[in-house]
């Protein structure tokens, strides 16, 4: 079997800061738990971390509502060069300055994947106001609830009509 030549690896400028790399986490982050938590309180039911095996290739959104076929993304402005916060890094530049593209290529990829695959992409950057992002996301998904389980007042089959008076009992006649 052929090994494969290792790839330089930088060495870390401390060991804070490599604590520091080694505490970035990749799912649960705190504004993707925000939002989560935002939506939730509003009725939406999701998928968190949810694969998706398209054609084209794997995408991983932080939130997917699978029957809507709406994926969420929230970015974090370092690891995906974010215009307005986005920094390149000063040590080890020859090695971060090709990853974070890539990281961009990577997501503009998963973009083109999901919206061939009959997708709505929703990305979000990790420093948008969590009443913003809710806003935006609302608007792409739509009504929380599936429209054949939003309660009717309807009579069905069998049961007596409720009448305001007994405020919802049922009548005590025989």
């Amino acid at each position: 079997m052929a090994e494969k030549a290792a790839k330089p690896y930088p060495l870390p400028g401390s060991p804070g800061r490599s604590a520091n790399m080694k505490a970035n986490r990749r799912a649960d982050t705190k504004p993707e738990l925000a939002l989560r938590s935002a939506l939730h309180a509003l009725g939406y039911r999701y998928r968190k971390d949810f694969r998706l095996d398209l054609p084209a290739r794997r995408v991983r959104p932080d939130i997917a509502f699978t029957a809507r076929k709406v994926a969420v993304f929230v970015d974090g402005c370092f690891w995906h060069a974010c215009p307005d916060h986005g920094s390149q890094p000063k040590n080890n530049e020859w090695y971060w300055s090709p990853k974070l593209a890539r990281n961009v290529e990577r997501d503009r990829a998963a973009d083109a994947a999901l919206a061939q695959a009959g997708w709505i992409v929703v990305r979000l950057w990790e420093h948008v106001p969590v009443t913003e992002a809710v806003a935006l996301v609302t608007a792409a998904v739509g009504d929380p609830r599936p429209p054949d389980q939003v309660a009717t007042m309807k009579p069905h089959a069998g049961l007596p009509a409720l009448d305001a008076a007994s405020a919802g009992r049922p009548s005590r006649e025989r």
